[in-house]
């Protein structure tokens, strides 16, 4: 069977949001003695991941802002 994926679409704000959270969840894992590596290999995925030009969707939530 083959793997779902998911496609985010996100602001720079919205990144640096995520990958601060995750930063947060990581550095307690690591205060706990906990392994970290799902969380670190989510991080680089995200901070790695390319820029889609093209296509925009407004967000409801832009307006929230």
């Amino acid at each position: 069977m083959k793997e779902e994926k998911y496609y985010l679409e996100m602001d720079r704000y919205d990144k640096s949001i995520l990958i601060n959270a995750l930063n947060e969840l990581r550095s307690k894992q690591l205060s706990e003695e906990r392994p970290a590596d799902p969380i670190n290999e989510l991080i680089l995925k995200i901070s790695e991941a390319p820029l889609r030009k093209g296509r925009n969707m407004t967000c409801r939530a832009d307006a929230e802002r």
